[in-house]
């Protein structure tokens, strides 16, 4: 199983996860504190992204999945909102500029058709300009809620049996995960996050089902490469029995 000691790799001593998944979160409160508008707390945590991304792929971690955007964000307050469009924006220019040079692929799970039409489109270019790649991928979670990515599997195997080409007692766990965003990924061995908060979020519902989970009373602007080789270690140091002895 992926993820398992026998299979997962080594940093020394340590065991790596690989597939990690981080729930960036904090930003606001992070510009807060410092009497700073979130947009400023935002535009932190957008560039420790790039700084924790670059080292994952340095230190040879498979898949990162961060959650950048989820379907509840769109409640909050509209200036928010569009300040965090405009980071985007900027994030997938500098991809496209500079971003290349790294070997990461890029790939965008959750319902991308919400955002303007300029962003589906850098989105599309980044995709297609990363695909070559053969490092570290990396899933950028943006619209993306854990329940709207199962209701959306199950309406399409329920598509595929109308149209004769599945069979509903056909349907396994490992069959229904290839309908998932993350089809064809492995699990995420680890789950990060940052802030104090104890809770999934509707990150990754499904795949989590296994993963380790560790928090930090860290806001994400703060989080350093430090802290993650810390949660690497912790996970390292536990004995994972996927529900067996």
């Amino acid at each position: 199983m992926a993820g398992s000691k026998k299979q997962a790799g080594e940093q020394g001593s340590l065991v790596l996860p690989t597939h990690i998944g981080i729930i960036m979160d904090g930003n606001g409160r992070w510009a807060q504190k410092r009497f700073l508008p979130r947009s400023a707390g935002h535009r932190a945590g957008a560039q420790n992204f790039r700084t924790i991304t670059r080292y994952c792929s340095k230190i040879g971690i498979k898949y990162l999945t961060v959650y950048a955007f989820s379907t509840e964000n769109w409640s909050r307050p509209m200036e928010e909102v569009g300040a965090l469009m405009r980071l985007f924006k900027e994030y997938l220019e500098e991809a496209l500029r500079d971003f290349m040079d790294e070997n990461i692929r890029v790939r965008f799970i959750g319902d991308v058709s919400a955002f303007p039409s300029e962003l589906q489109e850098l989105i599309q270019e980044v995709e297609e300009a990363s695909a070559p790649k053969t490092g570290m991928v990396l899933n950028l979670a943006m619209n993306y809620g854990g329940r709207a990515e199962i209701t959306r599997a199950a309406k399409a195997f329920a598509q595929d049996v109308a149209q004769g080409k599945a069979k509903p007692e056909d349907l396994t766990e490992e069959g229904f995960s290839r309908y998932l965003y993350t089809g064809g990924q492995p699990d995420p061995d680890l789950i990060i996050r940052p802030s104090g908060e104890e809770r999934l979020s509707n990150f990754l519902l499904w795949q989590s089902a296994y993963a380790e989970f560790v928090y930090f009373d860290i806001l994400w602007p703060d989080f350093k490469t430090k802290d993650l080789d810390q949660a690497i270690a912790i996970y390292s140091s536990r004995q994972r029995r996927f529900g067996g002895v």
